[in-house]
């Protein structure tokens, strides 16, 4: 097989699989007379290992996903790939966009960590492409991103929190959680998390704000230029593709991840609302905006640590400052 994994200092947080390991997974997913004749790591994600593999007895590659070792993932991260696997049913309104599941073995009796493989799909990844079209051609694209989370934020959940639970009953009880989750990993990082707990802190004083939020909607999670694909040949932006809905939460959508970066600059991501709708701006609503910055800067922080920027991590504390002196 030719094995093209991409080479990493041993105490990187993200470790590649063997040749091996890949032939072992093809063969639990296919059958036994499966055989992979390249697999090829791609290194566009800081969380899951991923491979484009090519079989001996199938045109199109396969894409593998292979989560980290249970004993590295955060409690704030723990078992993503099974959250995005649940998620599946939920996103049926944009499955014409996503990949599909061919395999997922959660047993570890193979490699000893989660897996899933999907299909390929076609498509340039809009941080390679976008930047081909002039720039007033862009807000076609956050226009196509409004309207795909417009479509998954319009879905109702039977819970707040994660999509594979754990569930809770009312949205402030899913924010308080999920905040002191992201304190308790900052401390098992040696990391200082007191600015993170007296966001929690308020947020639980002020809980009842928090609780004007009373339907769970699907969020995604993470979904941003990063993580959509464009078609290489149109005329103008075109999303033939969105991936990795591992962070996948019922709450309020002005929580998610694509929100705020839909919110960050006032340029041609504008467009995103003329398809989105409008954004609630009362005050109420301002505030619970804040509260979830201050979880995103908390997430932000571990994840630059993970990938030891460690003046990323030292900026996140003014960051987190700022946010915090607003809310108090």
């Amino acid at each position: 097989m030719d094995f093209q994994p991409v080479e990493r200092a041993s105490e990187a947080f993200q470790q590649s699989l063997t040749a091996e390991e890949i032939g072992k997974v093809c063969r639990r997913a296919f059958g036994g007379d499966a055989m992979p004749m390249s697999a090829v790591e791609l290194g566009t994600g800081m969380y899951n290992n991923v491979y484009r593999v090519t079989l001996a007895d199938q045109v199109r590659p396969v894409i593998l996903r292979v989560a980290p070792p249970e004993a590295r993932q955060f409690r704030s991260e723990r078992h993503l790939m099974r959250n995005e696997f649940a998620s599946l049913p939920w996103l049926a309104v944009i499955a014409p966009l996503m990949p599909r599941v061919l395999a997922a073995d959660w047993s570890h009796e193979v490699i000893g960590r989660d897996w899933m493989i999907q299909t390929h799909l076609d498509g340039i990844p809009a941080p390679e492409h976008l930047g081909t079209y002039p720039r007033t051609a862009w807000p076609a694209f956050f226009r196509q991103m409004g309207a795909v989370t417009r479509s998954v934020h319009d879905v109702r959940g039977p819970h707040f929190g994660p999509v594979s639970g754990p569930g809770y009953a009312t949205w402030g009880e899913a924010v308080i959680a999920s905040l002191e989750e992201i304190a308790a990993d900052m401390d098992g990082s040696g990391l200082d998390a007191a600015d993170v707990r007296k966001v929690a802190a308020v947020a639980a004083h002020e809980s009842t704000v928090l609780d004007e939020v009373t339907e769970p909607r699907l969020l995604t999670g993470d979904l941003w230029t990063v993580n959509a694909l464009m078609d290489s040949a149109a005329p103008e932006p075109v999303i033939t593709g969105v991936l990795d809905f591992d962070r996948t939460w019922f709450g309020d959508p002005a929580a998610d991840w694509t929100i705020r970066m839909a919110t960050a600059k006032a340029d041609e991501r504008e467009a995103f609302w003329e398809s989105y709708g409008v954004l609630d701006r009362s005050p109420a609503a301002m505030w619970r905006a804040r509260v979830y910055e201050a979880r995103h800067l908390g997430a932000i922080r571990l994840e630059r640590h993970r990938l030891a920027k460690a003046d990323a991590v030292r900026e996140s504390y003014g960051a987190m400052a700022e946010v915090l002196a607003s809310l108090t």
